[in-house]
């Protein structure tokens, strides 16, 4: 694991002696739109960054918005973070960040801009996609191998959005009240694994407020909770745009201020800064701790070239090999291949009666295929998380170039959705001004014509689908709906789909629903669906790994991360809180987020979390739990009962006892993904440290303590997590 050591330090402070002003402030803000300044003469490189979470981004000009590149920067295309922890499999997910991280090099890059791990607090937020789960033990067991994968190629980790990046409404400007409580608990703590066991070596502040500070200069969560309580020693970059006051975020524990904007003298870290330093009114102590992070960070990823260093490196390791910087690849077939692997675990069967799935294309002799998201492409749209991808299969092509020659595929849109283009190539810039993307989102039918248009489109499936034995719909979200800078209105299907499904399920009761998107929806029809399977922004093989699982040749064996709610009301942050607002959110539904809400409350919900079905059937016996070493080990027994191959996902839920205050009756504590033969039976044991496993923010004291015993739930999703065992120390 990369982390920054004693040396780089001792190198770090040789050099910051040897920089003037001018060369320091070069160093901790944007000199492009992507790079900070460089300092030739000491062989300084630019620190270069890049987006993305699902890919390296495209490339664009020092100064403006636009592409320079032709084919040369087409990169592979990964699942996004919310198909990353539908997997439950932590080894996919460093599998993803090893690929990100081998692209970013190849590219060029020494800092990719994520994971994103923001909890996934309400259904509408249009970055959904993007952050990895409701649940923050989750988010953090997936995000910590993400980060050690990416930094495995001399690129750092930049997770962000640090924190509680909630929501897109007002989100330069909204100010969240948040209880002590509910950030240590649910918004903290994947931040923190991400610090403390993933040895991340950047992250980036968010645009929002906490308690009336603005994240990129708030000293309680940079300094206080960050730099002292975490230990953290690498870089924090601001938001592109977060920085807005120079004093403020000056003494704060930001070190580098990136923007959208090409008036880099004019950034709050240049010019303004400088004149702060030379008028006495803020110290340059200040900015030498900001440049002492970045050369660390720089000399832990090999980018300061030293001869002398190099050899000494090679007399002290005995090697006659250069320890100079790994270069990375992009592009490869190899990076395809893993991604390919880490979508077919990421697709979530979620109904399947009469075990109408999978399809049998040896039986088949005609397949109509049903909506826009069977034939279309979502890399290219998003918000930051765009990639210029080498290409992305969709459903429809996957389904064909699978099914082959003998089986006659027909396909018809059903709706009518806006045509995926790529974004404005001014988008980026415009977003400091909060709003100017709505106009992206549209419906696809406004005025009479269209309306007439779209009720043609519905009425052809519908009519086609009763004349045919297999039928297909493949429709849900897309990048007008889930995107950066816009949150949605609500948690309907856009374009009329309800009603076309309605349709399709009347003309022919065994069609198969097939949802892409980024968040849940309601399903209002979902009683009368026999087969519904859950596929997210997939990657570059999203269309490969759906036609798989719908024909058989891969058992579905993703869980969801998140809660699907019924009705957006019944979302505890619109039901105790405040979503969505401008100027101010009210966080009242504290820890109470998603599942820990639903099963607190006896709310039900149309899928909970944890779900997942799969063409096997799972059972799980012989539950223990006892701590020895101060570990708490969790133990049962994983039995495939059905007559496939497939992986089932152990999920413990602990619900402390012994605390004295309100407490949600269940929290995951862990997970273990496992394959099972037809008939096979495995131990599985989850340890969890005890003092991690048993500890819990205090309200009475304001401080974390520890429960004295919990309750133990196994089982395969939040809800029907049937084992129970008492745990008391």
């Amino acid at each position: 694991m990369t982390v920054i050591t004693q040396a780089n330090k001792d190198r770090a402070k040789a050099l910051l002696t040897q920089l003037t002003l001018d060369e320091k402030l070069g160093m901790i803000h944007g000199a492009g739109l992507f790079r900070t300044e460089g300092v030739p003469r000491l062989g300084i490189p630019p620190l270069k960054m890049s987006d993305g979470p699902m890919g390296v981004r495209r490339e664009f000009a020092d100064d403006s918005w636009e592409s320079i590149y032709g084919s040369r920067d087409h990169v592979t295309y990964l699942p996004c973070g919310s198909a990353i922890a539908s997997t439950w499999n932590p080894e996919l997910a460093r599998k993803t960040g090893q690929v990100l991280g081998s692209e970013a090099r190849g590219r060029g890059k020494d800092v990719s801009l994520g994971p994103s791990v923001n909890i996934k607090r309400s259904p509408l937020c249009g970055r959904n996609f993007e952050y990895m789960s409701e649940d923050p033990c989750l988010t953090a067991g997936q995000a910590v191998p993400f980060v050690q994968g990416v930094q495995e190629s001399d690129v750092a980790a930049c997770v962000k959005h640090f924190a509680a990046n909630s929501q897109e409404t007002d989100r330069l400007q909204v100010n969240e009240t948040i209880s002590e409580r509910a950030m240590r608990e649910i918004y903290l703590p994947a931040f923190e694994a991400c610090v403390k066991q993933g040895g991340a070596l950047s992250l980036m502040g968010a645009y929002n407020l906490v308690n009336d500070e603005r994240c990129c200069e708030s000293k309680t969560l940079l300094n206080k909770i960050l730099r002292e309580e975490w230990g953290f020693q690498g870089v924090v970059i601001s938001d592109w745009g977060g920085v807005f006051r120079t004093r403020q975020s000056a003494e704060s524990g930001l070190d580098v201020e990136m923007s959208v904007t090409s008036d880099f003298d004019d950034y709050k870290f240049a010019k303004s800064l400088k004149q702060a330093v030379e008028n006495g009114e803020i110290s340059q102590t200040d900015v030498d701790e900001k440049v002492f992070h970045v050369l660390c960070l720089m000399d832990a990823l090999h980018m300061l070239n030293d001869q002398a260093h190099d050899d000494a490196v090679r007399q002290s390791t005995g090697s006659t090999a250069s320890p100079s910087r790994k270069s990375g690849s992009y592009a490869t077939a190899e990076h395809r291949a893993s991604t390919l692997e880490v979508a077919r675990e990421a697709v979530v069967l979620l109904k399947n009666d009469d075990d109408l799935l999978p399809l049998a294309p040896k039986t088949m002799q005609r397949l109509l295929v049903v909506g826009a998201n069977a034939d279309r492409v979502h890399s290219n749209g998003g918000g930051s998380a765009e990639i210029k991808t080498l290409y992305e299969v969709t459903p429809l092509l996957g389904l064909c170039g699978q099914l082959g020659g003998n089986v006659e595929v027909r396909y018809v849109p059903g709706y009518q959705a806006a045509k995926p283009s790529e974004q404005r190539a001014t988008w980026q810039k415009d977003s400091l001004t909060d709003g100017t993307r709505a106009d992206d989102a549209a419906d696809g039918a406004s005025g009479a014509t269209e309306l007439e248009r779209r009720a043609a489109l519905r009425d052809e499936a519908v009519r086609l689908a009763g004349e045919y034995d297999h039928v297909l719909f493949v429709g849900g979200l897309d990048h007008d709906y889930d995107l950066e800078g816009l949150d949605r209105d609500d948690m309907r299907l856009p374009y009329g789909q309800d009603e076309l499904i309605e349709g399709l399920l009347e003309a022919n009761a065994n069609t198969v629903i097939a949802l892409v998107g980024g968040s849940p929806v309601e399903m209002p029809w979902a009683d009368k669906a026999k087969a519904i399977v859950w596929s997210w922004y997939n990657g570059t093989e999203a269309g490969t790994a759906l036609a798989e699982v719908l024909l058989g040749s891969v058992n579905p064996s993703g869980h969801l991360p998140e809660s699907f709610p019924i009705h957006l009301q019944d979302s505890p942050a619109h039901k105790l809180g405040t979503y969505g607002l401008a100027g101010h959110v009210d966080y009242g539904e504290d820890i109470y987020v998603g599942y820990r809400y639903f099963e607190s409350r006896d709310v039900p919900v149309l899928f909970p979390f944890g779900h997942g079905l799969s063409y096997t059937t799972f059972a799980y016996s012989d539950p223990d739990v006892r701590v020895v070493d101060d570990e708490i080990h969790v133990h049962c027994m994983a039995t495939n009962t059905g007559e496939r191959a497939g992986k089932t996902v152990v999920q413990v839920y602990f619900g402390l006892t012994g605390t004295g205050e309100d407490r949600p009756v269940k929290e995951l504590k862990g997970y273990s993904k496992i394959s099972l033969q037809p008939g096979e039976t495995k131990p599985v044991d989850i340890s969890l440290p005890e003092a991690r496993a048993l500890s819990y923010w205090s309200n009475q004291v304001q401080a974390y303590a520890q429960a004295s015993g919990a309750e133990v739930f196994i089982g395969q999703n939040a809800h029907d997590a049937t084992l129970r065992l008492n745990l008391q120390l």
